[in-house]
């Protein structure tokens, strides 16, 4: 079997691509190299030579149109484009043309080529926006949580785009689900939660996880931004790729958009991952307080009952083995991780 990551050379990107390879499957991978890290990161974890490579920006119509021309795939997984709600914030345009552009471009490519891939597309759960309108719970030692839905989202829920990232993504996951009721093009839309674990680089705007492990290693004051009482989902990022996996393999799961995230098993707030940190560690972290930011959700828990219905997918990964697995891998890549982000 083919297969195409496009995005290939990011987080995400390189574990799928190395259970992709351990399954001795044939990977091709897409990548600009334009994010910070990520052409470190290919040469780095060395499996890079197993692979098909090929340098291309997404935002370059011509280009992926010549390639798709020459190159047909079983399967696609476009987990390209910019991913922090700041970078959008201060670059739209930027987010625009990464987000809504770059994928209307695979897609549109894919279409002129009369292509029979199944495409699975990385979404988000900020589709959603700050779901003001739900009624919050709070409990100290835990955090906030949704009165009304206490098992988390469902994608039933009313989507509220909030900041340019959530537009741009929300934009292109509209795309995709346009193409396969217009076009026919076999899409699969994936809304996902917060996704942690090993070759994250983490910085402070993206991939909180393992920015505070990274700060709380090399004694860096973290920021939080709001009461730190705001709670996640977290999905080991071994999870969400069993769910690409498991999802191009179905039929079933043409045209439909899926919540993905840890569920309501394995949420944790700020202040309780700083709290298992410093357990794990042993150490004493340093914090402080700021305002909270725009498009910040209090609470995000994602309802994965429609994946486990339509093919069987629910998280495995309990977090505090996950943390350990990628605590220790940042550990043994401190002196790298720090020379990318330039800490």
């Amino acid at each position: 079997m083919k297969n195409l990551v496009i995005g290939g050379a990011g987080f995400i990107g390189s574990n799928l691509i190395k259970k992709l390879l351990d399954k001795n499957e044939k990977v091709h991978v897409i990548d600009n190299l334009s994010r910070k890290g990520t052409k470190e990161l290919k040469k780095k974890i060395g499996f890079d030579k197993k692979y098909k490579f090929f340098r291309i920006d997404i935002k370059n119509y011509k280009q992926l149109e010549k390639f798709f021309k020459k190159n047909k795939f079983k399967n696609i997984f476009l987990l390209a484009g910019q991913v922090a709600v700041t970078t959008s914030l201060i670059n739209p345009r930027l987010d625009f043309n990464s987000n809504v552009l770059g994928c209307f471009n695979v897609l549109e490519a894919l279409r002129v080529n009369k292509s029979k891939s199944k495409i699975i597309f990385s979404s988000t759960n900020k589709v959603y926006g700050k779901l003001e309108n739900q009624q919050l719970k709070f409990q100290k030692n835990i955090g906030y949580s949704l009165k009304k839905f206490p098992k988390g989202i469902k994608e039933s829920v009313p989507i509220n785009f909030v900041t340019p990232y959530g537009c741009s993504k929300g934009a292109a996951d509209f795309y995709c689900q346009d193409y396969f009721k217009t076009f026919k093009l076999k899409t699969t839309v994936m809304r996902q939660s917060c996704i942690y674990g090993k070759m994250q680089l983490g910085i402070e705007d993206q991939g909180w996880i393992a920015w505070m492990i990274i700060a709380a290693l090399l004694n860096k004051e973290i920021k939080i931004y709001g009461d730190g009482y705001q709670v996640r989902d977290v999905l080991f990022v071994d999870d969400l790729v069993d769910a690409y996996i498991k999802a191009s393999k179905s039929n079933k799961t043409n045209g439909k958009v899926y919540n993905i995230g840890g569920g309501y098993k394995f949420k944790i707030s700020v202040i309780g991952l700083i709290k298992s940190l410093e357990k794990k560690l042993k150490i004493k972290i340093r914090y402080k307080f700021l305002k909270e930011r725009k498009g910040d959700q209090k609470v995000f828990i994602s309802d994965n009952q429609k994946a486990k219905n339509d093919f069987n997918w629910q998280p495995k990964t309990r977090f505090d083995i996950g943390l350990n697995e990628t605590i220790n891998w940042i550990k043994s890549n401190l002196k790298f991780i720090k020379k990318i982000n330039k800490i």
